[in-house]
Order: C-alpha cells, then sequence, then structure tokens
C-alpha cells in the first residue's frame, strides 16, 4: 500500500494510472460492444475513457504534441468553439508520430551499440577456448543469417531491460498514430491491448527508476 501511495503521488505515476485505466476501457469497450444487453456498460466504460483522458492534459510529455491535444481538449469541455477538432487531431497525431520515431531511432542506435558489445564479447570467449570453427557451408549461412541476426538482437536487449522496455513502449505506442494518419489503420482492441501494455511499461519505469533508459 505505501509503494502504491508513493507511486500515485508522483505526477508521472498518475499519468500512467489515467493512461492505462484509459486503454484498458478501449479494450473493454471493443470487446463487449458486439454482445448483446450491454449497452450500459460500453456506455460507462466510453465516459470513464473521456474523463481519464481529460484527467491527462497535466503531464504530456511532448510539447508541440501537448499544445494541439490541449487545443482539443479545449474544444471538448466547451471552452471555445469554431476549432476544427479534425485538423487539430491530426496535428497532434503528426507530431506525436515524429516525436516516437526519433524515440525509435535513438533505441535502434542503441541496440547497435549492445550487438557490438554481445559481438565483441562473444569473440573474445572464442578466442580464449580455442575452438576449431563449426565447418558450416556459405549455404547454410545464407539460410541461417536470419536466425543468427534475431538471436543477435534478443541477446542485446537481455542484457539491457530498460532498453528492452523503451522499444517496446514505443513500439506500441506507434500504433495510435499510425491509425489516427491512416497510415495503418487498426482498431480500437488492437489500440487498446497496445496501450494498456505500453501503459504498464510506463509505470515500470515509474515504480522502478533504474528500468529507465538513461539518455546520453
Amino acid at each position: 500500500m505505501d509503494a502504491f501511495i508513493r507511486f500515485t503521488n508522483q505526477t508521472q505515476g498518475r499519468d500512467r494510472l489515467f493512461r492505462a485505466t484509459q486503454y484498458t476501457c478501449m479494450l473493454l469497450r471493443y470487446l463487449l460492444e458486439p454482445k448483446a444487453g450491454k449497452e450500459k456498460v460500453v456506455m460507462k466504460l466510453k465516459k470513464l475513457e473521456s474523463s481519464v483522458s481529460t484527467g491527462r492534459k497535466s503531464n504530456l510529455n511532448r510539447v508541440i504534441y501537448f499544445i494541439c491535444d490541449t487545443i482539443l481538449w479545449v474544444r471538448s469541455v466547451g471552452l471555445a468553439s469554431g476549432i476544427n477538432k479534425e485538423r487539430w487531431r491530426t496535428r497532434a497525431a503528426r507530431h506525436y508520430y515524429y516525436s516516437l520515431l526519433l524515440s525509435l531511432v535513438r533505441d535502434l542506435y542503441e541496440i547497435s551499440l549492445q550487438m557490438e558489445r554481445v559481438i565483441h564479447d562473444k569473440a573474445k570467449k572464442e578466442k580464449s577456448a580455442s575452438q576449431d570453427p563449426c565447418g558450416y557451408s556459405v549455404a547454410d549461412e545464407e539460410t541461417e543469417w536470419l536466425q543468427s541476426f534475431l538471436l543477435l538482437v534478443f541477446r542485446s536487449l537481455k542484457r539491457h531491460p530498460p532498453l528492452l522496455l523503451d522499444t517496446v513502449k514505443n513500439l506500441c505506442d506507434l500504433l495510435n498514430p499510425l491509425d489516427q494518419l491512416g497510415i495503418c489503420k487498426s482498431n480500437p482492441g488492437i489500440i487498446g491491448l497496445v496501450g494498456l501494455v505500453s501503459s504498464i511499461a510506463g509505470m515500470i519505469t515509474v515504480v522502478y527508476p533504474q528500468m529507465k533508459l538513461k539518455t546520453r
């Protein structure tokens, strides 16, 4: 209970909790909509999702996205009229999309550094063990290069959990603006699911600060 209180006392902690609740409501609403007799529950989930989304406006971590999203919030609560909702929603999604791409480029760079370290460590071990070559043919190498590459990526991420967590979070977050911009259409169920995964990843970094990726 003390850990939960400390978590909710942090602004980032509350934001991650609201975000997880928002995407959980979206996922449940998608699962319940096709079922008969669940109209009232679906409506309550939709209202809760909207309320939680409104409560998150104080801590959006992309400045331009924050501006666009705040304008949308001002219109949604009726403080201003004449705002083109779709235009500003598209602008917010576009800036969020660019921000996530930059974060993923950073993740890819960090992954490449980790891969170099894994290759270096493996070479040192093989040299110290003085093992004979395994004798794979060129055909074997051509058919197994993808498997070897994926194994290398897995080992690189395994030795750096914060990088793994940040990469998963950014990949999950990317689906939402891709859908809003029409680049890759999805449904509320999938967006709710990946949003929930991303929110849980974000909460882990708040509870365990050592799991947050350190920027260079």
